[in-house]
Order: C-alpha cells, then structure tokens, then sequence
C-alpha cells in the first residue's frame, strides 16, 4: 500500500483481544491506517501480548490483567475476566497516552478497540473521546448474535437435539446446529457476554469490518437497518499490506511458523496437496484424529496437517505427540507433512495447494477466498459454524461435514475438490476463484473497499480534536 504523506499530530490508539484470530486482523488495521499517515499506539494486555520488535513504527503500551496462568479457564470465561481486569490499568495507561499526547502537541482523535472488550465504552465516555470497534468476524455471524433474544424467545435456544436440522427460518439458511454458540454449563453468562457485545457495538461511533460489500452484501444490509451507526467493510485487511502477505501475518502470529514446508510445498504439483489446520484454539478427539488420519492416506493425494500442541484430546486430557498408529507416516511415502503451525497466507497462496480443510474461522475463511482455494469446513463454536453455512451452502465455494467424520467421507470430499472430476467440485473451483476476483477488485483503486477506508480515514478526521 502507498504510504501517505505523515498526518502530523494525529494519533490512533488501538486495543486488540489477546487471541490469534484478534491480533491478527488488528495489527493489519494498524498497519493500514499507518499508512494513511497516522501516528499508531496499540495497548495491550500482558496476556498473550504482541512482540513490539516486530512493528518498529508503533508505540506500544502494556497493561496488566492478572493472568498468570489461563489453562483452567475456558473461552468465555476468559473473555468475561479479560473485561473485568482491564478496565482499570486500561483507563490508566489510556490516561497517559492521552496527557503523553498533548505534551508532544498530538491528538488522540479516537480509540479502536476489539468489540469483544465493550468494557472500554464506559472508559472512552469518561474521557469524551470516540470510540469505533473492529469486528474480526464476518458480518454474517453477528446478525444471529443481534437476534439472539428472539431466537431464545422462539424456542430455538437452548437447542435440542430433534432439532438439529432445522431451519431457522429468522436467518436462513442456518439451522439450528449453525447458531454460534459455544460448550458451556453456564449458557445464561454467554448469552449475557453476546448481549453485551451487541449493545457495546451499537454505542460505539462505527464499525470496522474485515469483509467487502460483495461477499456479505445482504447481511450489511440487514445489520444497517438496525444499527444506527456508520459500517466500513474495508477488508481483507490482509491483502492492503505493502509487505509480503506472510511476512505480515508472521510478525503477529503468536505461535512460530515452520517456513520448511513451503519447501515441501515447493515439490509438488499445482493443485495437488490438501492443506489442514483447524486454527489456534480448537481441539478435536483422539478418535475424530484417527478418522482424519486415516482419510487424509487413503486420499493418495499429499496433505500438509497442523498439528499444534494441545489440538488432540484424549480421555480429556492433551495428548503430548499425535496419536499416529505405528508406522502410519513412514507408509505415506512422503506424501504427508506435519508441522505444528504454518505460515498460513503464504501456504494458500501456493500453486500446489489445491483445497484447504478448515475449522471456518473467519481469518481462514478469508485469506481461503483471497487466494481461490476451495474449502473442506469443519466448524467447532461460536462464528465458525454460520461462516462454514455460508461457504457451503450461500457462496457455495465448499463443502461441510453435515454428520460424524468418517474417514470415507474425507476421502470423497478430497478427491471431489482436487480432482474436480464430479460437476459440484468442478463448479466449486469456478465460484471460488470469482469470488477471489471480486475480492482483489475491493481493495483496489475505486474498489468498494477502497472507498469505504477513504470514509473511514475521512470519519476520524471529522472527530472534534481532545487536546
């Protein structure tokens, strides 16, 4: 992206949610809004913090949220503690940027935080200073999140399981199964987290997007009639950086990219490897891995599988090393590569990926249609399920595992995507490449993204200046 020319004494302060699938899309904000010659400071909590070696041109400010030790709290939990902890060392250091600000004759013209910390709408107010949220999902999953009082009024939720297939005719072409929700014994505190989600986001000054008009049109359409704000869908945030796309996304990756298997990658034909990784948080069964396995070798075509730490679970506990019965990689004859976490743009920008098996996170799902490649879905909770209906089922640019994996299924649905030798995996392919199509033109010059960023750039210059 072009770098333009320094706006002098304009400064952002950002605060990302400390979990992969946040930082990312937020540290690419930072870096677009950079380059539109804004001065940047990221707070950030000391849980899972960036490494500020890797992003020289910002300035970054700790603060501490009492997390010493994660393992025992889950997801929800963690996010309802996260925005209990941090109000006060958030508001304090929030302070002093701002006072820092002012001795260096700068202004903080807004705040831009994750809407999953709607705690800093309360912060922002006592300051008086505008506080915009990036929703790092899809505008698709948060009109189920928006209507989640209706859904429980209607017997939807809590689900049961005769109704598992079922459309919920509120928001087709979801079912039942695709309402994002989560595993937990205490629904009442999701439900209340999601809520306040929806009403942090609706008082906020706008909505940052990572998506483009064309992919999500009629959900943007829906959600602007309900919010009374203004939306800027300027993604993929990705594709605006001026450095290499893997370069971008390793210097914010919170686990260590293994680069030898693009070499790997390198030795093989154009559309020829099935790519796996079910993201950074998802676990799966001892028996759903041997399934996955098992499909992947009986495929007969090569597979690159990330298998982080802590991904398989067995009798509830974290097996050490996967359970590969004996001699199962050896007997592949190299046609199987593992590695703990993968530069994951630059793997789908290679001509030898052919398809990518995916837990449908949003990050995933985007930078999969930015690069044309189809996908095999497998969601696990919350956004990832209506993102994997969407791919199946609305854009049509993949296929879903609808019941148990068996390892026969994965081979069909491997072969019927690399091969395209059946007309669904053949018109699968055509549809995803357009849709890669329609995504490079957003985000170049007059594209619908790249309109939507100049209003946004525009918006926080209209802010009245707090000095």
């Amino acid at each position: 992206m072009r770098m333009e020319k320094q706006r002098k004494g304009v400064r952002l302060v950002l605060l990302p949610l400390p979990f992969q699938g946040h930082i990312n899309p937020m540290l690419q904000l930072a870096n677009i809004l950079y380059s539109k010659g804004f001065s940047i400071t990221i707070i950030h909590t000391t849980f899972n913090p960036p490494n500020p070696l890797n992003y020289p041109h910002f300035t970054f400010c700790p603060i501490q949220d009492g997390i010493t030790d994660s393992s025992s709290l889950d997801l929800l939990h963690l996010i309802i503690l996260l925005n209990i902890r941090c109000v006060t060392p958030f508001r304090d250091m929030l302070a002093k940027v701002i006072s820092d600000a002012r001795d260096n004759k700068e202004i903080v013209a807004c705040l831009i935080s994750d809407a999953l910390f709607y705690f800093t709408q309360a912060v922002s107010n006592t300051f008086e200073l505008p506080r915009i949220v990036l929703r790092t999902s899809g505008i698709s999953s948060f009109v189920p999140f928006l209507l989640f009082p209706l859904l429980i009024e209607r017997g939807y939720i809590p689900i049961q399981d005769s109704q598992l297939e079922e459309t919920v005719t509120e928001i087709p072409p979801l079912k039942v199964k695709d309402l994002p929700l989560i595993d937990t014994k205490e629904p009442e505190k999701y439900y209340k987290e999601l809520s306040n989600l929806v009403e942090g986001t609706k008082a906020s000054c706008g909505v940052i997007w990572n998506s483009f008009e064309d992919l999500e049109s009629s959900p943007l359409s829906y959600l602007r009639q309900e919010f009374q704000i203004p939306f800027f869908p300027i993604g993929p945030f990705h594709k605006y950086s001026s450095s290499s796309s893997s370069s971008s996304s390793s210097s914010s990756s919170l686990l260590t990219q293994d680069q030898s298997c693009i070499s790997w990658l390198d030795r093989h034909k154009p559309n020829s490897v099935i790519y796996v990784s079910f993201g950074s948080l998802a676990a799966i069964t001892a028996a759903k891995f041997m399934e996955i396995a098992w499909g992947l070798a009986s495929s007969m075509h090569p597979f690159l599988w990330v298998i982080r730490k802590g991904m398989v679970i067995d009798d509830g506990k974290e097996c050490l090393d996967p359970p590969f019965p004996a001699g199962f990689i050896d007997n592949l004859e190299g046609r199987g590569y593992i590695v703990k976490w993968a530069p994951q743009q630059e793997v789908l920008a290679h001509k030898a990926v052919g398809a990518f098996w995916t837990h449908c996170g949003w990050n995933s799902t985007l930078e999969s249609i930015c690069e044309g490649v189809p996908m095999i879905c497998m969601p696990f909770f919350t956004d990832q399920k209506v993102n994997a209906r969407y791919v199946s089922s609305v854009w049509k640019i993949g296929v879903q595992f609808e019941g148990e994996v068996k390892r026969e299924e994965v081979v069909k649905m491997i072969r019927g995507l690399i091969e395209g030798n059946n007309k669904e995996g053949s018109q699968i392919r055509e549809r995803v490449l357009d849709l890669k199509e329609k995504a490079r033109v957003s985000w170049n010059h007059g594209g619908s993204s790249y309109t939507y960023l100049d209003a946004l750039v525009n918006f926080i210059l209209s802010f009245e200046p707090k000095r």
